[in-house]
């Protein structure tokens, strides 16, 4: 997981870059969301892949794209909560109570 990250450090770097602006552009939610079975059909394929990364399943150039993916993927979902969250720090409006 160390040479992952030496050796592609500039697109960790970029997929955090990505993040970031999506979550800062990306805070103002007007579309259906996801539905709670769809949302649960997205976790179990996403632990499945942890799985397999985790008891490499998937061996030679297969897994390392998987583990290379699943770090990518884990860094920009983290830039994405930075953004929305340095967003709603400047941006926020409180209203007071009346």
């Amino acid at each position: 997981m160390l040479y992952l990250a030496m050796f592609n450090w500039p697109w960790l770097l970029a997929a955090a870059l990505i993040g970031l602006a999506m979550g800062w552009i990306a805070v103002v939610h007007r579309g259906q969301g996801l539905t709670n079975a769809m949302m649960q059909k997205i976790g179990v394929f996403l632990a499945a892949l942890i799985i397999a990364s985790a008891l490499h399943l998937a061996p030679g150039r297969a897994g390392y794209w998987l583990d290379l993916g699943l770090i990518l993927f884990a860094v920009y979902i983290a830039g994405c909560a930075v953004g929305s969250w340095l967003r709603n720090l400047v941006v926020s409006r409180d209203i007071p109570a009346s």
